[in-house]
């Protein structure tokens, strides 16, 4: 790719790899040296928090501020209800109105912390719920004046549709209306807040082209798609997944500590690019930093955790697990912000088991998981190695917090409340 931008917004896309493809370079780099340019994302509503998967494009709406631009985040109020079918193998469950307006209360708190939505500036972001213009459609009027648009033979070579036929995969009619909605997300908003701009995973292609499309055929208007790379880790697994499960964005859900573990925890081949994508530090500096080697590239990690954790969660949250890590892991000893199970004197009653306290402090999934890192010299406690998977801890033993560990970069306190 050789096109030299003019815009900061593409320089710094381009620079900082989180470009997969775009429709229109020129056409949309020489729209952003125009004045301040709306640009948005949609997210549907299907859980509580968003999780790091969503992180590069959360990054993608804060350079897009950052550049001088407005960013629209797009809360999918009403394609939530549909579920998008995109490279999926099964159809999503259907969620009720209030399950989906309790989720958006969720999502919309860590916009916040990257985002300007109150400045009163001309590029303050907005939020938006699609629900606004999809609940009250009418549908014969929807299919005659929006329907007619959309040729089914092209929607079927779609890769997202294909992939799901051509393993006679059932793809119902519900979800197939689902590209034609989200091409009305982007009419709408240029109708009305005059944004040019859809960006999303590479996943999101197709649905992308069709909102161009659509709106050039409903009222002859310019605008333009961008898609950032499907991450995956240098170990070819999908980034947002780790051994206990979805890395969420939420505190509620996923304590900063674990947050800035996820982070430390990264494979050295990552750490220059992920420094590039989900930091805002210099790319010489994240160059550098990615480029150590032996013990030095710990340090490199320490300080992605530490930039990552400090954008979603302050700086504070940052160096209390910095400050938790470094004495769990240099000292042996006990750090404050650990996760921390806690139990009632009646949930312990005469003693409970070793094997149960491991599963419900969130280091193995099952009795017969944790069962096995005790047999494989995985499990410690208090930093000694753990044994006897009979073992029963009463409420002497719990007079002062336990640390339980598994393996060497994950730990828990256990204390009697």
């Amino acid at each position: 790719m050789t096109y030299h931008p003019k815009s900061d917004f593409i320089a710094v896309m381009m620079e900082r790899g989180f470009l997969a493809d775009c429709t229109d370079y020129q056409g949309l780099d020489e729209a952003l040296m125009q004045g301040v340019r709306p640009g948005y994302i949609g997210f549907d509503a299907t859980a509580k928090s968003l999780h790091v998967g969503s992180l590069i494009q959360i990054m993608m709406l804060r350079w897009l501020q950052k550049t001088g631009h407005k960013p629209i985040t797009l809360m999918g109020g009403g394609t939530t209800k549909v579920g998008d079918p995109s490279f999926r193998a099964d159809e999503r469950p259907l969620l009720t109105p209030e399950q989906i307006d309790d989720n958006i209360a969720g999502i919309r708190k860590v916009f916040a912390a990257y985002l300007d939505y109150d400045s009163g500036a001309e590029n303050a972001a907005l939020m938006l719920n699609n629900a606004e213009w999809l609940d009250d459609l009418n549908y014969l009027d929807f299919l005659r004046d929006i329907g007619r648009h959309f040729s089914v033979n092209r929607m079927l070579s779609f890769e997202s549709v294909k992939s799901r036929l051509d393993r006679e995969q059932s793809l119902s009619f519900l979800e197939f209306n689902y590209m034609i909605l989200q091409a009305y997300d982007f009419l709408e908003l240029n109708r009305r807040y005059g944004c040019i701009l859809q960006m999303g995973g590479s996943d999101q292609w197709g649905n992308i082209v069709n909102g161009i499309d659509l709106t050039r055929r409903v009222i002859d208007h310019e605008v333009y798609g961008l898609t950032s790379p499907l991450l995956t880790t240098s170990d070819g697994k999908k980034m947002g997944k780790s051994q206990t499960g979805a890395v969420w964005l939420n505190a509620e859900m996923l304590s900063p500590y674990e947050f800035w573990q996820f982070w430390r925890n990264t494979t050295d081949a990552d750490v220059g690019r992920f420094l590039k994508l989900y930091t805002e530090l210099p790319l010489d500096e994240c160059e550098r930093l990615g480029a150590l080697a032996g013990s030095e590239i710990n340090e490199a990690k320490i300080v992605l955790a530490n930039e990552v954790t400090a954008l979603l969660h302050g700086p504070e949250a940052a160096a209390a697990a910095e400050a938790t890590a470094r004495e769990v892991f240099e000292k042996g000893g006990v750090g404050d912000d650990l996760p921390t199970l806690t139990l009632s004197p009646d949930e312990l009653g005469d003693g409970i088991s070793v094997v149960q306290l491991i599963v419900r402090s969130g280091l193995a999934k099952s009795g017969k998981e944790a069962k096995r890192l005790i047999a494989e010299h995985g499990a410690r406690l208090d930093d000694q190695p753990l044994t006897d998977a009979g073992l029963m801890i009463d409420a002497g033993a719990l007079s002062s917090p336990i640390k339980l560990s598994a393996g060497k970069k994950r730990h828990a306190l256990v204390q009697l409340g």
